[in-house]
């Protein structure tokens, strides 16, 4: 069994490497995750989610990470994501706090923290950069983000 710390770095290191199931790997079958983009997610979901978006980013995904800070029970670490937005094509640079809690040495909660207006301003443009602070554009992208990955999990 290795460390939580590297849990979280095979974690990235499989990002890095667009390996979806690697990073699947990581979770505890019992698994939640929750960002502002896609709410909360079950086991079976999150790992559709990450497939997905390494799927979309069709190659084009760069994943950094950096100060690892983890015990036997919680971790954190600072990671950034820079890709184009498929829906229109807009390069974004989303600077993450992942939060974690672990269960039997694997990933047992996951939350993503960012700032969803600064993220609409990147991927959505001007109408980001207007509304993406309002509850309405919140909720819209946030059902936009689920509604993908429930006709993702469809196809799939």
């Amino acid at each position: 069994m290795h460390s939580t710390k590297e849990l979280i770095s095979d974690f990235y290191t499989a990002f890095q490497q667009l390996d979806a199931a690697k990073m699947a790997a990581c979770y505890h079958e019992d698994a939640t995750f929750l960002d502002p983009a896609f709410g909360k997610l079950n086991h079976e979901e999150v790992c559709a989610m990450w497939k997905m978006l390494i799927e979309r980013s069709k190659g084009h995904l760069k994943i950094e990470f950096s100060q690892i800070d983890t015990n036997d029970n919680y971790g954190s670490v600072n990671w950034i994501a820079t890709y184009h937005f498929s829906k229109t094509n807009r390069k974004v640079r989303n600077v993450i706090k992942a939060k974690f809690e672990f269960k039997n040495g694997l990933i047992y909660c996951h939350k993503d923290c960012f700032d969803l207006w600064k993220w609409s301003q990147m991927a959505l443009g001007w109408k980001g950069y207007l509304f993406g602070w309002t509850t309405f554009m919140k909720q819209k992208i946030q059902l936009q983000a689920r509604n993908s990955l429930q006709h993702y999990l469809a196809k799939n």
